[in-house]
């Protein structure tokens, strides 16, 4: 009797009904896991490559990047787009309108509006990310760490969380940065990380608190797995997704304090430049010289909207349950 060949085997293995929907074929189920569109059909796909295949195709993402690279761009060479001096003013021309080679016009003191609006995005782009980067940081530290091990740590950690978000922002830089007199950025990055650790803290505890419960966690602890390796080899990576998301919201958010604390006059000091000093001084000649105050404000309110934006496209290609 010949021997059935291979197509009747695997049809006969499907007709005995053994393990119902299971029974495919083989070249069935290696169809099932190959990716469209990966290299030599693909493997598994796996969160982030699927997040980065909806950034790329969505419009808002695409729009706020490319918004915050030309951010990037002139914050690192401002030179490559104008050419003048943001402490060069000249009072005979102050508060004038758009003239050739000026045209944002003056400000109150005759310096350059153009010219002082492309400097100001070094100061809130460099005030926004290491503030950004230290809040993730130690947030994602503390939290992590209280999720992991619980406990007494956990409960002292949680009431000092309490205790920071009960100081009121805007009046903790009030009283907090009135005694600095330094003109740098990073008393001000100090002060939003001090205040700021706390909400990613508990982001971050809460992710490591639902990751730890999972099959290969727990698999992974009864082959004897130390706490450590547990921690950054299967926690860390399934839970930083939040803390991400989060951070990238808050980024628009430092941006925008920055410029508050800098108009109330606690934050950054003349000659610095920033969008938050040029503000304050143009609102005094609002009436005479809307321009002076227009163009940093509409600088500002751009940048961060463009993190916003980019924060909430991170948002909707990391979370599953948006798709």
């Amino acid at each position: 009797m010949p021997e059935p060949s291979s197509q009747q085997s695997r049809g006969a293995v499907a007709g005995t009904g053994m393990g119902g929907a299971m029974d495919l074929a083989a070249g069935e189920a290696a169809t099932l896991e190959r990716v469209p569109g990966g290299p030599a059909g693909g493997g598994p796909r796996s969160l982030w490559s699927d997040a980065w295949r909806d950034l790329r195709r969505n419009p808002v993402f695409l729009l706020s990047a490319l918004v915050i690279l030309f951010l990037v761009f002139i914050s690192v060479w401002p030179s490559a787009i104008t050419s003048g001096n943001p402490l060069d003013c000249d009072l005979a021309k102050a508060q004038d309108g758009s003239a050739p080679g000026h045209p944002f016009g003056f400000d109150g003191q005759g310096c350059d509006v153009y010219t002082r609006t492309v400097y100001g995005a070094r100061t809130s782009v460099t005030v926004g990310v290491c503030a950004t980067l230290g809040v993730a940081l130690l947030g994602s530290v503390l939290g992590g760490l209280a999720g992991f091990f619980g406990g007494a740590w956990d409960a002292v950690l949680s009431r000092i969380t309490d205790v920071f978000f009960a100081i009121p922002v805007v009046l903790g830089g009030l009283v907090l940065l009135s005694v600095v007199t330094s003109n740098s950025v990073w008393p001000v990055v100090g002060f939003m990380v001090l205040l700021g650790w706390p909400q990613i803290s508990r982001i971050a505890r809460g992710s490591v608190i639902t990751a730890r419960q999972n099959d290969y966690v727990q698999a992974a602890r009864a082959l004897g797995a130390s706490p450590a390796r547990l921690l950054l080899r299967h926690i860390a990576p399934n839970a930083v997704a939040p803390v991400i998301v989060v951070a990238t919201i808050a980024l628009g958010t430092y941006i925008s304090l920055e410029a508050t604390l800098s108009y109330l006059g606690v934050g950054l000091k003349p000659p610095s430049i920033s969008w938050g000093i040029d503000i304050s001084a143009a609102s005094p000649y609002i009436r005479n010289a809307p321009h002076a105050l227009l163009w940093p404000s509409g600088a500002l309110a751009i940048t961060v909207l463009a993190f916003i934006m980019l924060g909430d496209a991170v948002r909707d290609a990391l979370d599953p349950k948006l798709r």
